[in-house]
């Protein structure tokens, strides 16, 4: 095998679903021997450190503004000094530009992503995803859903996306030993009920509706909400647990780098998004076999098997929201059935071996290597 350099280029780093793949594929391409960097251009977070310490040269573009001149110059230069074979971006940011400077490259295989439904996107931006995509040598989807809806948009037909699922390792299994422990390490009462969300505050995760189906439980049988991440609208939601006076069950932690030990701790996972690609939150939780109330909406629909491996909701009906939740809640058989079902396919579709495995492939019909 030829020593293929291939470039992971992403615009942000900040903690977040496609940002957790980057990672996850840049170390099974070190696993495999392959010669794979990573290049973002602003936010970074503990993920650039992970891969830093396990030896992946990772690489920084100061992006500043919009439109910045210099930064497609310092990208030029930077890419025709690399001599990379396969150039892979992971956002839409990333594919213009690298695009726009890949004709002073030549040789260089390009391949595009597409992570999620996209739909708030400006039409401006649909065009340059058009533009982008058209252009490459393969678009990778995290699932068929996303493919679809992306190929319909841009007028492209659906066999000219790859679809590879997420992938992730699976966790050490949850049991009522190591709940028990992470609770008391989180300093959280053993009978307490958690659920827990995981991800950006943005409107996309529809947080409102979340906390407004919080409010409809009967108080003495309502669960601590935890919200682990950042975002806009951390203000917004701050107000809306004031005035729904959800202030003595809701807690806003903020970034975090301990989610596993949240999922351990916790009784369910819930993610009432508008529109979701393959959440890598979703996969996590299932790993772990931690129970999951999600949107239908997405990529939700094909991870999850409703009354199978996890309970589906309406993310417009704050009442289908909090129904799914208290269902969860009341019937602890169906809780150890999901539980066992959704690690199994986990374990079964979504490995962390075998997205590296797929992806390798992609990248070597790319560069037509046999």
């Amino acid at each position: 095998m030829l020593a293929e350099r291939i470039l992971v280029v992403i615009d942000e780093m900040e903690v977040g679903g496609s940002q957790r793949q980057v990672v996850n594929l840049l170390l099974g391409l070190a696993a495999q021997g392959r010669q794979a960097e990573l290049l973002y251009f602003r936010s970074p977070s503990f993920l650039v450190s992970e891969l830093a310490g396990a030896g992946v040269r990772v690489h920084r573009i100061l992006k500043r503004g919009r439109y910045d001149p210099v930064f497609v110059w310092k990208l030029a230069r930077f890419l025709r000094q690399g001599r990379y074979d396969l150039v892979h971006c992971f956002s839409i940011t990333a594919e213009v530009w690298v695009r726009l400077v890949l004709p002073l490259v030549p040789g260089t295989r390009f391949v595009c992503s597409v992570r999620g439904l996209s739909t708030e996107l400006s039409p401006l931006t649909w065009r340059a995803k058009r533009w982008v995509l058209r252009r490459a040598e393969a678009t990778i989807s995290n699932s068929t859903v996303a493919a679809a809806y992306v190929a319909q948009r841009c007028g492209m037909p659906v066999d000219r996306f790859d679809v590879v699922p997420n992938g992730l390792e699976l966790r050490e299994e949850r049991d009522l030993q190591t709940r028990n422990a992470h609770r008391a390490l989180l300093g959280l009462p053993l009978s307490q009920p958690l659920l827990l969300f995981v991800g950006r505050l943005v409107p996309q995760k529809n947080l409102g509706t979340l906390l407004q189906a919080m409010a409809l439980i009967p108080a003495g049988r309502r669960p601590l909400l935890w919200l682990a991440g950042e975002g806009p609208e951390r203000t917004m939601i701050e107000a809306l647990v004031r005035r729904l006076d959800l202030y003595r069950c809701v807690r806003l932690l903020g970034e975090r780098d301990d989610v596993e030990v949240l999922m351990a701790a916790a009784d369910m996972l819930v993610l009432p998004s508008r529109e979701e690609g393959l959440s890598n939150v979703i996969l996590e939780a299932m790993a772990s076999g931690l129970p999951v109330v999600a949107s239908a909406v997405g990529g939700n629909t094909e991870l999850i098997e409703h009354g199978r491996t996890g309970l589906l909701c309406d993310p417009s009906s704050a009442q289908s929201i909090a129904e799914s939740i208290m269902r969860l809640f009341d019937e602890p058989d169906l809780r150890r059935q999901l539980a066992r079902c959704t690690r199994e396919k986990v374990e079964r579709e979504y490995s962390m071996e075998g997205m590296v495995e797929r992806t390798m492939a992609i990248h070597d019909r790319c560069m037509g290597v046999a």
